[in-house]
């Protein structure tokens, strides 16, 4: 399966204000990740939230929902641990 990774205006915003190499690193990561598998064994599920899953990078955390329908992944947060949830 091939999915469309799309990124929330605010998560682009709060990538721009990161250091340079830390927001590649994020999205370097996210999409190492998820063109593999869109749920690979080391993602979490939102517990209350359907189709939300979170990837841990470093002390961040990128929170996303998946269309199956359109075959697109939504990243929608990108934050520290701390604020993310």
């Amino acid at each position: 399966m091939n999915f469309q990774i799309n990124y929330d205006k605010p998560v682009l915003k709060f990538l721009k204000k990161l250091d340079k190499n830390i927001s590649k690193r994020i999205l370097d990561k996210i999409k190492q990740i998820l063109k593999e598998d869109i749920i690979p064994h080391n993602v979490k599920a939102i517990v209350g939230k359907h189709s939300v899953f979170r990837i841990r990078i470093g002390d961040y955390r990128a929170l996303y929902r998946i269309n199956y329908q359109n075959k697109k992944i939504v990243v929608f947060k990108i934050d520290k641990r701390s604020k993310v949830y």
